[in-house]
């Protein structure tokens, strides 16, 4: 961007240091007043015409950068909306990885609860068992 503001101003310059140097040869120069103002009134009308020339230029020129911002502003907006979709998809494969290992444990703690039950059950037959035999003795 540095390189296009150093150019608007070589154009301003330039522009501006023509119409001041074509202003200063047309006073000095030694001519009668009709030919003076005949070629102030020429060199007015090619300032003019300068100015509407740059004028397209510069019309031009912000269309295209319009463009190419527009573009690049397409192009980040396509990235950032792959990026997302794609951390989504990440997530949602965490997330099913997670919650897959979460009832995988879960399973593994009721297997075992059920185990545990199953023994103190056994242990609790046992006991009862053992009660019985006593009071038979």
């Amino acid at each position: 961007m540095g390189d296009e503001i150093n150019s608007k101003d070589f154009i301003i310059g330039t522009l501006i240091g023509g119409m001041v140097g074509a202003s200063v040869a047309l006073l000095f120069a030694p001519k009668s007043g009709r030919e003076l103002r005949e070629n102030l009134n020429e060199g007015a009308i090619q300032a003019k015409d300068m100015a509407y020339e740059w004028k397209d230029v510069a019309q031009e020129k912000g269309s295209e950068l319009k463009e190419v911002a527009y573009d690049k502003g397409s192009e980040l907006k396509k990235k950032a909306k792959d990026s997302t979709g794609k951390i989504e998809k990440d997530f949602a494969d965490k997330k099913a990885a997670v919650t897959k290992t979460v009832q995988e444990k879960k399973a593994d703690v009721k297997n075992k609860g059920d185990e545990a039950l199953d023994a103190v059950e056994d242990v609790a037959e046992a006991v009862a068992d053992a009660a019985e035999d006593l009071k038979g003795k």
